[in-house]
């Protein structure tokens, strides 16, 4: 394995990809509502866990990566989550589409890699949606 300081070095991992990553909400049914049927995610799992934990799982359809939407985590308010990248083909016709659902996204940006813009969730937290040309 080489590191990005060019060294290499033996770190006996073998990750081979991102399972799932938590996401603050206030509200997981709205959450739930705006991830599947705004972005169109699949919803994986809605478990009671216990009184006050609801296992609740949306991905994105034939994603390897899913979102844990979590109400539990003191040191996560709601909206603190920035920078949830997500890939498209259509940035066009994505921004139509969630045009009318009514949300507010960003004017299109242009970078080297690509042409992206920026909207929130319901509780705020950040979401780049992204068409990259490499």
């Amino acid at each position: 394995m080489t590191r990005a300081g060019g060294g290499a070095d033996d770190v006996g991992m073998t990750i081979t990809h991102v399972q799932l990553f938590s996401v603050p909400v206030s509200d997981q049914d709205r959450a739930r509502d705006f991830y599947v049927d705004t972005l169109g995610f699949d919803l994986v799992s809605d478990v009671q866990m216990s009184p006050d934990m609801r296992w609740m799982l949306v991905s994105p359809p034939g994603s390897q990566t899913a979102i844990t939407l979590v109400t539990w985590f003191d040191t996560m308010p709601p909206g603190s989550t920035k920078g949830i990248v997500l890939e498209t083909d259509d940035l066009d016709g994505e921004i139509e589409r969630l045009r009318t659902h009514g949300l507010t996204i960003s004017a299109p940006e242009r970078a080297p890699w690509g042409t992206f813009v920026t909207f929130d969730d319901p509780d705020g937290n950040g979401i780049v949606l992204q068409a990259t040309n490499l």
